[in-house]
């Protein structure tokens, strides 16, 4: 069993900053990509940033240069630093972890989301 936890969302004033924190815990053997994304009200689930083993990064273009995402193996956790927030990055925010578990399944797991709300 492998679970998800969000952590850090909240209410912000336009051009604040947020961190965002995403613990796995479990029988996990390895985590390959850790990856947020975001479903603001009425629209469809959305790419934010992700994060390889590796440590390479991708953003969506709405974000970079505000939005910086880390991982920290050791912790089984990713974070999501938010600057310059916007209203338009109101939206509930997921991670989403693809493991490796410890009886050998690679698998897709997700958070049950936290909320960003940004004012104007």
């Amino acid at each position: 069993q492998v679970q998800l936890v969000e952590s850090g969302g909240g209410l912000v004033q336009a051009g604040g900053s947020l961190r965002l924190s995403c613990l796995a815990s479990g029988s996990i053997f390895r985590i390959n990509n850790m990856v947020w994304y975001r479903q603001a009200p009425g629209k469809q689930r959305a790419f934010v940033a992700s994060i390889a083993s590796g440590g390479s990064t991708m953003y969506a273009d709405s974000v970079k240069g505000r939005f910086t995402i880390s991982r920290d193996n050791a912790k089984n956790t990713v974070y999501l630093q938010m600057i310059s927030l916007k209203p338009e990055d109101t939206a509930v925010y997921n991670c989403k972890m693809i493991i490796n578990t410890s009886w050998g399944t690679n698998l897709n797991y997700w958070g049950q989301g936290t909320q960003v709300t940004v004012s104007s």
